[in-house]
């Protein structure tokens, strides 16, 4: 039997991210019974507190998994994991605690080093040479980096001379949803005649460029969701384009079957991510056979296997909007979900991982 500790997110019923949506999976098609996890869970974020969830045992720390907080979470997490056989540490934020980590224990440590934090724009100075700093470690200290995304293979290699196992996500949780009664009734939509995006709303998703872009073509629709009062940017953004008629600000969807119906529907999905590596919206979008328009990054190319459109800039996208015609986008869905039936489906992620975990 191999004891496996995931640490490093909010937990599980996963409500929160990519990375509780892979855990959630992970614990929910275990192919083996000589697999047990124990799942790190933030006491805060859950009301009710099970010992348990689909077989798993589940441990509560009273702090938040993400922010500031994020460090002494996951350190704690790795303290109390000490007698698992093998630690799953999701994302570096309390990598920078492996080289004590490794004074005591010898257990297996897999690291999935997420999107290269430190890139991104939210972050100061001083938080991204912490990240930094984290990741190097992590690294360094780590059995098997996992990298989920060509890209951030090809950089771990470069930068610290280290092969990654290349693991993305699965997206074939997302389920089309047919009810066009409520997309009318409840939105005002017509199946096919909108273009759709769901992100966090930060300034490396290029929420402002898509807006821009559309702000420019009153004749086409988009709806967008996002967490737009959790920051100044996002306020700004929505103070700036929120007179558009033709574009729909939605705050966050949380229920897997109103976010389906809007996306599964729409003519094309816009992609602005510009950091990371692999993401879960995009495979999602995949797997759901949209037609895929994404920025113009090496992240976004390896997943889409260069047979999506993009964009750099707000000019580009709505020159690519208005140049291409049905039946080009329809071509594109199929082979979204070509690509996505071979490499995103949970059932061969989740193999990946139970076989490091061995």
């Amino acid at each position: 039997m191999k004891n496996v500790a995931v640490i490093g997110t909010v937990g599980v019923p996963a409500e929160y991210g990519g990375f509780e949506t892979l855990v959630e999976n992970l614990v929910s098609r275990k192919h083996t019974e000589d697999i047990r996890y124990t799942v790190y869970c933030s006491a805060k974020h859950y009301g009710q507190r099970p010992a348990s969830y689909r077989g798993a045992r589940l441990k509560y720390l009273p702090l938040n998994a993400n922010g500031i907080q994020s460090i002494p979470y996951d350190i704690l997490s790795m303290l109390k994991a000490s007698g698992c056989d093998v630690l799953l540490v999701l994302g570096c934020s309390g990598c920078i605690f492996l080289p004590v980590f490794r004074l005591f224990s010898k257990k297996r440590v897999v690291v999935n080093i997420d999107g290269l934090e430190h890139r991104r724009d939210k972050w100061n100075r001083l938080a991204k040479w912490f990240l930094r700093c984290s990741e190097a470690m992590a690294v360094r200290y780590a059995d098997v980096v996992v990298a989920d995304n060509q890209g951030i293979a090809d950089y771990v290699l470069e930068t610290y001379g280290k092969e990654a196992c290349l693991i993305e996500y699965g997206g074939d949780n997302a389920v089309a949803g047919t009810d066009d009664a409520s997309l009318g009734g409840s939105y005002g939509l017509t199946r096919g005649d909108y273009a759709f995006k769901v992100a966090r709303i930060e300034p490396e998703n290029n929420i402002a460029m898509v807006l821009e872009a559309f702000a420019k073509l009153p004749d086409r629709k988009l709806v967008v969701v996002g967490n737009w009062e959790n920051s100044e940017y996002g306020r700004e953004v929505r103070r700036r384009y929120g007179a558009c008629p033709n574009i729909m600000m939605l705050d966050p969807i949380y229920e897997p079957a109103k976010l389906n119906l809007l996306r599964s529907n729409c003519g094309v999905y816009v992609h602005g991510h510009s950091a990371g590596g692999t993401n879960p919206s995009l495979v999602e979008a995949m797997c759901l056979g949209l037609p895929v328009v994404a920025f113009d990054v090496v992240y976004n190319r390896s997943t889409t296997e260069n047979e999506s459109l993009y964009f750099s800039s707000a000019q580009e996208l709505a020159e690519v909007l208005q140049s291409v015609g049905r039946e080009r986008l329809a071509e594109i869905g199929t082979r979204m979900a070509e690509i996505a039936q071979r490499r995103y489906r949970w059932e061969l992620i989740c193999r990946k991982y139970e076989s490091l975990f061995r």
